[in-house]
């Protein structure tokens, strides 16, 4: 059937955010006031009508499971399909399989199962709010084995240096996946694929021990299978270092940067949490900021992002900083271009001052 079925592999994104992946996988990460960076890759499969999503994970996955549950807050709660969470499972004597090849050999039945004849993989490092809908159109017009979803950068920033770069010939059909840092058609690492076309390369890949699908089944096949590139061109942003993490969370905090992530297409769904609204003590004094409901505050927050339930002290001041959820800023602190994991506690008098390249960064349930 021409339609969608959804995986999120985070299976390789490894701790790339530092201390605040020491506690969870990269993809349970806060994001934004209120999300998670799953959230987006989530929400975008269900706004493509994808009604089935795979996770393989493999690492710290709990705080992910907390969140994601049984799928409810992205319509996911479902009778047939839905969301399913499918950590390492390797109960197979004769499997030879290594890396996330191993998570398609032990998940199997997942793949055959679906009715559907393509799949929408991706993971959690790419930040969009949008429809696969044309790519998927323009996947099947074309006739692809693989459709790759692609952005065009106008600078080359840090968190790009990693990502692939699209090289296409002139009837657009991809030729090569490079690292060549001067062409800006950059692979956000989302891509469609046929099922049959993804079940038979598996089988490839085990077969010569090797170890990630994409880079030795798809990259290393390109020549061989027909590839299709789609172009993005709303509202994108790359997380996959403590840096870009920090930038992109601060660039939300202009209005049209996030009213372009967040207002152009349907919402970003998340796991609901009811809070009351801010409450602004008379010694408050707050501008330029994001605050989420439930956090209190008696001091000054400028150009911050504070999550739910921050508490912030009289006299204390945030500046140019995260601080994410219940965390306490007693009276006299200050912090700038800093971020705070959640329920950490500073206490009264303290100083801590980051650079915007390199943030000072502090592990959740701390106490200093």
């Amino acid at each position: 059937m021409n339609t969608l079925m959804g995986l999120i592999n985070i299976e390789h994104e490894h701790d790339f955010l530092e201390e605040l992946t020491y506690f969870r996988c990269g993809a349970a990460t806060p994001f934004a006031g209120r999300y998670r960076l799953i959230d987006f890759s989530l929400s975008n499969m269900v706004k493509s009508g994808v009604e089935e999503v795979g996770i393989f994970t493999n690492h710290k996955y709990r705080s992910l499971m907390d969140h994601v549950r049984s799928g409810g807050a992205w319509e996911l709660a479902r009778r047939r399909g839905g969301l399913f969470i499918l950590p390492p499972d390797w109960n197979d004597p004769t499997d030879i399989s290594r890396g996330d090849l191993r998570h398609f050999h032990n998940n199997r039945d997942y793949f055959h199962r679906s009715k559907s004849d393509h799949v929408l993989i991706c993971g959690s490092q790419y930040i969009s709010n949008t429809s696969y809908d044309s790519a998927f159109k323009h996947h099947l017009d074309t006739d692809a084995d693989v459709t790759l979803i692609k952005v065009q950068i106008d600078e080359n920033k840090p968190e790009h240096m990693s990502q692939l770069r699209v090289e296409q010939d002139e009837e657009g059909r991809v030729t090569n996946l490079t690292n060549d840092q001067n062409n800006h058609n950059v692979f956000t690492s989302v891509y469609i694929i046929k099922k049959e076309v993804l079940m038979n390369l598996v089988d490839q890949c085990i077969a010569f021990h090797k170890d990630n699908f994409f880079f030795h089944g798809v990259k290393e096949n390109i020549e061989e299978l027909k590839v299709e590139a789609y172009q993005y061109d709303g509202y994108f942003a790359f997380v996959n270092s403590v840096e870009s993490f920090f930038r992109n969370n601060m660039n939300l905090l202009n209005p049209k940067a996030y009213k372009e992530l967040f207002f152009t297409n349907e919402f970003v769904q998340t796991k609901v949490s009811n809070e009351p609204p801010v409450k602004y003590r008379t010694t408050a004094e707050v501008t330029d900021s994001l605050l989420a409901n439930g956090c209190v505050i008696d001091g000054d927050v400028h150009n911050s992002l504070l999550f739910r339930g921050v508490k912030v002290g009289k006299g204390a001041v945030v500046k140019n900083s995260i601080i994410m959820q219940r965390c306490i800023i007693e009276e006299d602190v200050h912090l700038e271009n800093v971020i705070l994991d959640k329920d950490v506690h500073i206490s009264s008098g303290q100083t801590f001052i980051g650079s915007s390249e390199k943030p000072y960064v502090v592990a959740k349930r701390q106490v200093i």
